[in-house]
């Protein structure tokens, strides 16, 4: 009996000491973990896929090697309403990378985001990348990509392209984009507008100040209707399916013999292009009734801003925003050297390992030492002085007006004669959103 009451004894004490075994052990474990998270960083983007592993590869991981600073980085297509209902149940990123302005002047508007004064040189960026609103300055450009380019192949004279430019067909046209669908739509309807009618009527009616039923608003959608083939069905079809990223790969693509595409910079690093050994021009020169006298050129830009106000959080825009870091594209800092882009040695562009565009003729790159006269060119259109550059208007506008504009561009495509009624509802949402946070200006050449 002694015996084993003294066993039980035993059990019980053995038992008391792995419980403490496991609490202590639990203690240095939720430890290591405090401190991990106490040097983190979460962070929210809608780069996913190649474009997500290459900012991981290029930026992030040096990042947290330098700084000893965990990224826990969440990549979604769908990043307006991840990002709205993070905030909405209170628990939003530290950090956010977003394209375009408009969404993030909504948020300073709401004293959602902290001011990113003093965590870099407003400088190196001019004001309308960087602009002061509500009291201070809330984002700053990643990455930034160039419009107001038509691409088109090396073996195409450009003498041939106004002729080519009067044809529906000859334009590679894919709207499909998940949850922003419609946005090279929008693309089209703002550089026609910005063209034909120039940059301040341009930023009145981006800024909310202009009515959607303006005659130029009108002819910059019939315009673009003209130019694609509006009302085509076919066409029209293959268009609204068509995924904008790859319009020409697939099993069925959606884009084949067409000679024009009016799209970004970033497409100067897909496969398509690189084989064409693809060129651009201004728009300006295709688009019909387009201004001689002026000469502007949209832009768009992935900017980080900052949702809580941490030090981890601030390390990362200070390094985001070093003209040391590495760059996935285009940059608006102009700290960083000149002819940074003359250079070419295997470039990736927009995740591609394929080295550029690769033109053997100066095109877009070259065979020679990996010179690449047109990414230069780029490069100097946006970062150079005297040069006017205007937002993609739908990604300055309050998140509301940019939606509608997103669907309308869809509709009218498929349905033109519909045009007055698209104008009378967008026009009713400007006028129902006048207290919105729209952005005093979108274009400046500083």
């Amino acid at each position: 009996m002694t015996g084993r009451l003294r066993l039980e004894g035993w059990k019980r004490a053995y038992a008391v000491v792995l419980c403490l075994v496991v609490l202590a052990a639990g203690g240095i474990a939720w430890t290591q973990w405090q401190g991990r998270a106490e040097r983190s960083v979460t962070l929210l983007g809608n780069w996913t896929g190649a474009d997500e592993a290459r900012f991981k590869k290029e930026v992030l991981e040096p990042f947290e090697a330098e700084h000893g600073i965990s990224v826990v980085y969440q990549g979604s297509s769908a990043e307006s309403q991840v990002l709205a209902a993070d905030v909405e149940a209170g628990a939003p990123p530290d950090v956010v990378i977003m394209p375009g302005p408009g969404e993030l002047a909504e948020y300073a508007a709401l004293r959602r985001l902290k001011p990113l004064d003093g965590l870099f040189d407003p400088d190196h960026y001019g004001p309308m990348w960087t602009p002061r609103i509500a009291g201070g300055v809330y984002w700053v450009p990643v990455k930034v990509d160039l419009k107001s380019m038509v691409w088109y192949p090396a073996a195409v004279p450009e003498a041939d392209l106004p002729a080519l430019a009067r044809k529906p067909g000859e334009w590679c046209l894919a709207l499909e984009s998940g949850a922003t669908s419609g946005w090279p739509g929008t693309d089209w309807v703002e550089d026609v507008l910005l063209q034909q009618a120039g940059w301040r009527k341009y930023q009145d009616w981006a800024t909310g100040k202009l009515s959607w039923k303006d005659d130029a608003v009108r002819q910059a959608w019939e315009t673009w209707g003209g130019l694609v083939g509006a009302g085509d069905r076919k066409r029209v079809e293959r268009a609204l399916l068509g995924g904008f990223a790859d319009p020409w790969g697939g099993e069925r693509p959606t884009c084949t013999t067409q000679r024009l595409e009016h799209q970004a910079s970033f497409v100067r690093a897909g496969g398509h292009w690189s084989a064409a050994e693809g060129r651009y021009v201004h728009s300006k020169a295709l688009i019909p009734r387009a201004r001689k006298d002026l000469t502007a050129w949209e832009v768009s830009g992935d900017l980080a801003a900052m949702l809580r106000d941490t030090p981890e959080a601030r390390a990362l825009i200070r390094y985001l925003a070093d003209p040391g870091t590495a760059r996935l594209g285009f940059t608006a800092n102009r700290a960083v050297p000149e002819g940074a882009y003359a250079e070419d040695p295997a470039e990736g562009g927009n995740g591609s390992g394929k080295g550029g565009n690769g033109s053997a003729k100066g095109g877009t790159g070259s065979a020679k030492g990996g010179t690449d006269p047109t990414k230069g060119a780029i490069d100097a259109t946006l970062r150079g002085r005297g040069t006017m550059r205007c937002w993609d208007a739908s990604d300055a506008m309050p998140p509301a007006m940019r939606d509608a504009f997103h669907q309308a561009a869809l509709r009218f495509l498929a349905d033109p004669a519909e045009l007055p009624e698209r104008l009378a509802v967008l026009e009713e949402l400007r006028v129902r959103h006048r207290g919105a946070a729209w952005l005093p200006a979108v274009c400046g050449e500083s």
